[in-house]
């Protein structure tokens, strides 16, 4: 079923094709999950020489090179290798373990996961790396932040709290006349509709238990990265240890299969349901790169070709209490800390608390959506109750 030429075709064709042999596969359509450490070598001449396609389980497996086939077609050429790695978290701590040593300094922007801020703060520290906070608008101004010893940059497109869109290309094209990496996460938009390295990018993360996974049942993190990056990637994630089990590999190859039907649907949706929302009386803002009131849209209709079901809004002044009586009231909203699912989600947050490089002052309580594959009329009556909800409590 591959393709010889897979550049040539749609990314839809791409998820669908890459990655398969049916030959190999006896037929079936999808590859069998193997489950295995030890792997045999016929004669001791070939274990000496270690002259076999797969050497041990923790590096790799049939399954795995089916999904690293699959999400390397729809990187696009630019990409020379993907790690897989257990969660998106282990997938930004592998990276930056791999490319930072002992005295390094790295960039990162202020609006990143909060968990990539905790690992800088605590482990980097630990190890001597030095973190320096930029607020994620800078652009081409973070040339001034830079040291002799700034080894990479790391943003998020946008900021999957507060969406922020920082400019990659600008900031891509100071930090490698600087020569230094520039490791973007690209959860938001997958690289279905955000091919960050083509736009400058030498290591993209995921975590791939969102949107790639798309159905809220696994844990797993995905490191594409250019040829510059991939061999120290590469032999990074060799001397961690780190792997995922081969039933959710399986579960992620899966989901990178309906991922263009699935994300379509998350696109339309989350636009409509931001539009409506803007709309309401009780939203101050919506926080959403789609909208053409929103301050990142250019840089998203540049660089970006489709969005994600993610987006804030910010409510005009309210007690907690009566945006807890709204999130309570709410029934096809579920509240969990994560997203990229099937369902809708919705939780309250704040970010000044994090905040070192910006002011986080929304004028209002914030809450951050998913919007999930429901019916959008439905979801609009859920938000139209939990919205009287927060009326009658005030």
């Amino acid at each position: 079923m591959d393709s010889s030429h897979p550049q040539e075709q749609h990314a839809e064709t791409r998820l669908v094709t890459s990655g398969r042999d049916t030959k190999a596969q006896k037929g079936f359509v999808n590859p069998p999950v193997f489950h295995g450490s030890t792997v045999l070598y016929p004669t001791a001449e070939d274990l000496h020489a270690h002259r076999s396609e797969f050497t041990y389980g923790r590096h790799g497996t049939p399954t795995t090179r089916a999904f690293q086939d699959t999400l390397m077609a729809l990187e696009g050429p630019q990409c020379a290798g993907v790690g897989i790695v257990p969660s998106g978290l282990s997938a930004i701590s592998t990276t930056l373990l791999s490319v930072l040593k002992a005295g390094d300094h790295i960039l990162v922007a202020d609006n990143i996961y909060r968990p990539s801020r905790n690992f800088c703060n605590g482990m980097l520290t630990r190890y001597g790396v030095e973190t320096t906070y930029f607020d994620p608008l800078i652009g081409a101004g973070l040339d001034k932040l830079f040291k002799p010893n700034t080894r990479a940059v790391l943003v998020e497109a946008p900021g999957s709290q507060s969406f922020e869109m920082p400019d990659i290309r600008a900031i891509a094209e100071v930090a490698h006349g600087r020569g230094a990496l520039v490791i973007d996460d690209n959860t938001w938009a997958t690289p279905l509709y955000h091919r960050s390295l083509e736009q400058g990018v030498d290591i993209s993360m995921q975590a791939a238990t969102k949107y790639i996974g798309g159905h809220s049942d696994i844990m797993f993190g995905t490191i594409s990265a250019n040829a510059q990056a991939w061999p120290m990637v590469a032999e990074g994630i060799r001397l961690l240890g780190v792997c995922a089990g081969p039933d959710d590999v399986f579960l992620a190859l899966r989901g990178l299969r309906t991922l263009s039907v699935r994300l379509a649907q998350h696109h339309r949706s989350g636009l409509e349901m931001a539009r409506w929302l803007a709309a309401r009386p009780e939203v101050a803002r919506v926080l959403h790169p789609g909208l053409e009131t929103d301050p990142g849209h250019a840089i998203w209709k540049r660089d970006f070709t489709g969005a994600s079901g993610l987006f804030s809004i910010v409510l005009k002044p309210a007690p907690q209490k009566a945006v807890d009586t709204m999130l309570n009231t709410l029934e096809l909203f579920g509240m969990g800390f994560s997203w990229g699912g099937f369902e809708s989600l919705a939780i309250p947050f704040d970010c000044d608390a994090y905040r070192t490089a910006t002011k986080w002052a929304p004028g209002g309580p914030t809450l951050r959506l998913h919007i999930g594959l429901e019916n959008t009329d439905d979801l609009k009556a859920d938000l139209d109750r939990g919205f009287a909800a927060l009326k009658t409590a005030m």
